[in-house]
């Protein structure tokens, strides 16, 4: 299995648009952040879990040709505002197959009508093959399953996913010891850590850390980084061992 990390920022990105702070001004390539998508490869399957704003970039970047499916987290505009651009694996394909919490369907089917509408679709419209996920209700992605795993992002439900053994959990804030028990005996575990501050609805290093310690994974990446958690390479300095910055096109094989 091969992971690839298509973009670990948040909402914004790094660079943030106008911005003079110094992470924004780095010019090392892994201080410059697009929003949070990953790429689970294995065999001959591609499934993205997410697809935000910088997706058509990322599918470029990455060489891929080829998805077979879309795992979402849940509806933030950074997670899902790449929808239009699945069109050319559409055209080679035919229908792309989404799996998301019956809420985040729901979203995207007002947000993108003319993706999903059976009536007076536009010729060059895509389109999907609808599915929707339950909690401790695996399916399965190629032949292997995903799990979902249920995290709150303040008081919104998301959904992370584990795929073999690795999981990847982005925009959690809590998550209880129930789906926690879901996460061992993982070789890597992806990981929200949006900044050293406190946040709402993001963990920050520190609280990402200690769940990091719960799950005891043989290696953690962080991801959904913010300028302000600082530059690459000094947090990197300062974390445990086992545990790393992802940063965008780090690639891992499993």
């Amino acid at each position: 299995m091969k992971i690839t990390f298509l973009g670990t920022g948040t909402s914004q990105g790094i660079p943030v648009i106008g911005s003079n702070h110094p992470v924004c001004l780095s010019e090392d390539p892994r201080d410059k952040r697009l929003r949070v998508s990953v790429l689970v490869s294995w065999d001959d399957y591609n499934y993205v879990i997410d697809c935000g704003p910088d997706f058509r970039q990322q599918m470029l970047k990455s060489k891929v040709s080829k998805i077979d499916g879309i795992l979402f987290t849940h509806e933030h505009a950074d997670h899902t505002a790449g929808m239009d651009d699945i069109r050319p694996f559409f055209f080679r394909q035919g229908d792309i197959p989404i799996y998301a919490h019956k809420r985040v369907l729901a979203s995207l089917k007002t947000r993108f009508d003319y993706i999903f509408t059976d009536k007076d679709r536009y010729p060059g419209a895509p389109s999907v093959q609808s599915n929707e996920v339950h909690n401790d209700a695996p399916f399965k992605i190629g032949n292997l399953a995903a799990i979902p795993i249920e995290a709150f992002h303040n008081r919104l439900q998301v959904f992370g996913y584990r795929i073999g053994d690795f999981a990847y959990l982005t925009d959690i804030k809590t998550i209880d010891d129930k789906e926690i028990n879901k996460l061992r005996d993982l070789k890597v575990l992806a990981l929200n850590a949006l900044r050293i501050e406190p946040h709402h609805s993001h963990m920050n290093l520190e609280e990402a850390l200690e769940l990091v310690a719960k799950v005891s994974p043989e290696r953690a990446y962080f991801t959904h980084i913010s300028h302000y958690l600082g530059f690459h390479k000094e947090v990197e300095k300062k974390l445990p061992k086992g545990v790393h910055l992802a940063y965008d096109n780090l690639e891992l094989k499993l």
